[in-house]
């Protein structure tokens, strides 16, 4: 079973395929090991994509929040 969260957007969109696949692929899971969240989660009523909400975390200046406090 494929999971698109963890399928890099070229190859998503276009099917452009790659080593950097492997590369993003990789990302996602060092993110889920570093937040403690899957790829999509619940916050509050709403399903977060973990990307965006690292994406969105690095733009605010937030970026330390999304580490999972087990690693403090």
């Amino acid at each position: 079973m494929i999971n698109s969260g963890y399928m890099a957007p070229e190859y998503a969109l276009q099917g452009h395929f790659s080593v950097k696949i492997d590369v993003f692929s990789f990302g996602v899971l060092v993110l889920e090991i570093v937040t403690g969240k899957k790829n999509s989660f619940r916050n509050g009523d709403d399903i977060e994509h973990l990307i965006s909400h690292a994406w969105k975390n690095w733009r605010e200046g937030t970026a330390q929040d999304i580490i999972d406090p087990a690693f403090e």
